[in-house]
């Protein structure tokens, strides 16, 4: 079976590759998943930041504590914007690693498959050479017992 040697040295090689990129995706999948986490804290944090200060404003508001919260707010407004745009790239990122992982899982099992047509394909001959070996063995025996019975017997 020295023939399926390469194709066996190509089944590690792809399972590897496999590998990488399952742990590739895995790694994507969590960054997606804190990053879309944090965007959703931040929001969170934002609605309840504003409820708190519209209390406040509703009793009383100066108009250097109103600068500072709109200031604040612009700055966590683009923070939350930030952040959502992480949120979209890193699911992007973990798509496109999903897609690889996806591709190279269709590798191995294709290298498997062809491992397993050969395996067959060389059973299937072994299976023949064997059935011819004894089909010429049983026709030798065969002629050499209607030899025997044939032959004149010597007075």
């Amino acid at each position: 079976m020295t023939s399926l040697h390469p194709l066996t040295t190509l089944l590690a090689q792809t399972e590897r590759e496999r590998d990488l990129a399952l742990a590739d995706h895995l790694r994507a999948q969590t960054a997606h998943s804190a990053a879309v986490a944090q965007a959703e804290q931040l929001l969170l944090y934002r609605r309840e930041y504003e409820q708190r200060w519209h209390k406040q404003f509703a009793s009383e508001g100066k108009i250097e504590l109103v600068r500072c919260y709109q200031g604040f707010m612009e700055r966590l407004t683009q923070a939350v914007e930030q952040q959502a745009r992480t949120a979209e790239q890193t699911a992007v990122q973990a798509d496109r690693v999903g897609t690889e992982l996806r591709a190279v899982e269709m590798r191995c099992a294709s290298v498997r498959r062809l491992i397993e047509r050969r395996v067959r394909d060389l059973r299937v001959d072994a299976d023949r050479r064997e059935q011819k070996q004894s089909d010429e063995q049983s026709a030798r025996a065969a002629w050499g017992r209607s030899g025997a019975h044939g032959a004149p017997h010597a007075s």
